[in-house]
């Protein structure tokens, strides 16, 4: 009684079969197709556009997985027993372990909706990382990708710095050698492990067998890397030796109050020693040219000509001293020369003066004489004139 299915509803049937295949497998087409030398940005376009429906479908299916999580949250927070039956506490820890404060998601990731799809994700991170490798954690990003593939022991087989353990500079110097990964402590005698690795960088039977592997620049990135590592700790403490106090843990997050004034203590200390290491690079410096062969001849062409600028010096001194001895010998001659003459012209002074005192004394006594005379007479003209009468 009833007519059979119109040839129309069949052919909606297989159209709406063939695109829902079509979706659920176009994107695992396409990567295989795809050329595993393509660039990141074309990589991408293809993973976005290929995976459009299948990425919708999945992030809404996510987004459910979440809200009914947290359905089952409330419910068991509002409903559930107060205690865990394994649990033989007092407090009513299963109402607060399932409260507001803890959120339960899906462990699904939405953005990636198949193993290709994360696989193309890694393989674009990877191109990407190949062009500038030291803004990558590479270890951890090589071990993401092992771990999508799903192999085993993924750890084991790219450690990453946590898994690292702390040993000593020789066996870090044979890790470096061996191309396993090593990493610097903070508690660790940073300047014992450089001096180690610096030993092991100029020890020329190393340098010579590391020369010849496939690998020799790598492995002496490495260790460049190693050293700096510690030339970083060795900076720390040597900042807190100046501060007298320790510094908090680099990866302690602080307070904007507690960085303020750590960066106001930690200037004046890093001034110092940058200071006392200008010294030491410059007492170091003075050494090594000490040391060095063309400096030793310049220094001793130097000292060769100071002595014979100071016998110069010296001879010149002996010239002049003798020149001024002459000066003063021909200075005393003629002072004893004119010493005489001034004896003599005094003596002739004298004897002028002794002239004209004698002449002085002689008209004198002429005038006293004369003087006595002419008494006499007057005595013998008075005695006549009374002898007559």
């Amino acid at each position: 009684p009833y007519k059979e299915p119109s040839n129309v509803l069949y052919q909606l049937l297989g159209d709406i079969v063939q695109e829902g295949r079509r979706f659920a497998s176009s994107a695992d087409v396409k990567a295989s197709d795809m050329n595993s030398q393509a660039p990141v940005g074309t990589t991408l376009a293809i993973l976005e556009r290929e995976m459009k429906v299948l990425s919708a479908v999945q992030a809404r299916v996510h987004h459910s997985m979440g809200a009914e999580l947290k359905i089952l949250s409330r419910i068991v927070r509002d409903y559930g027993p107060m205690r865990y039956p394994y649990d033989d506490s007092e407090e009513p820890l299963m109402a607060q372990d399932f409260d507001d404060r803890v959120d339960i998601i899906p462990v699904s990731d939405p953005n990636s909706g198949t193993m290709a799809q994360r696989i193309m994700q890694y393989q674009a991170a990877l191109q990407l990382s190949a062009t500038a490798p030291q803004m990558y954690d590479l270890p951890l990003l090589h071990r993401q990708m092992i771990e999508v593939l799903g192999i085993r022991d993924a750890e084991n087989i790219i450690p990453t710095d946590k898994d690292i353990k702390p040993t000593d500079p020789v066996t870090e110097n044979m890790m470096i050698m061996m191309g396993e990964p090593v990493k610097a402590f903070a508690y660790q005698d940073h300047e014992a492990h450089i001096q180690t690795h610096m030993a092991a960088m100029e020890d020329p039977k190393i340098v010579k067998m590391l020369s010849m592997a496939p690998d020799a620049k790598v492995k002496q990135a490495a260790m460049m890397a190693h050293i700096a590592e510690h030339v970083a700790f060795l900076y720390r403490q040597q900042i807190e030796k100046e501060l007298g106090v320790e510094l908090p843990p680099p990866d302690e997050p602080l307070p904007e109050d507690i960085e303020l004034r750590i960066s106001k203590l930690v200037a004046p200390a890093a001034a110092q020693l940058t200071g006392k290491d200008k010294r030491e690079m410059e007492a170091q410096r003075i050494q090594e040219q000490m040391k060095d062969p063309v400096i030793q001849l310049q220094q001793a062409e130097l000292q060769l000509k100071a002595k014979q600028a100071q016998d110069k010096v010296q001879t010149d001194m002996a010239r002049i001293q003798a020149d001024l001895a002459k000066n003063r010998e021909k200075t005393e001659l003629e002072r004893d020369k004119l010493s005489q003459e001034a004896k003599v012209e005094g003596a002739k002074l004298g004897v002028r003066i002794a002239e004209d005192a004698s002449r002085e004394e002689i008209e004198k006594s002429r005038m006293k004489s004369k003087d006595l005379l002419d008494g006499v007479k007057v005595g013998v003209d008075i005695a006549k004139e009374l002898s007559g009468e």
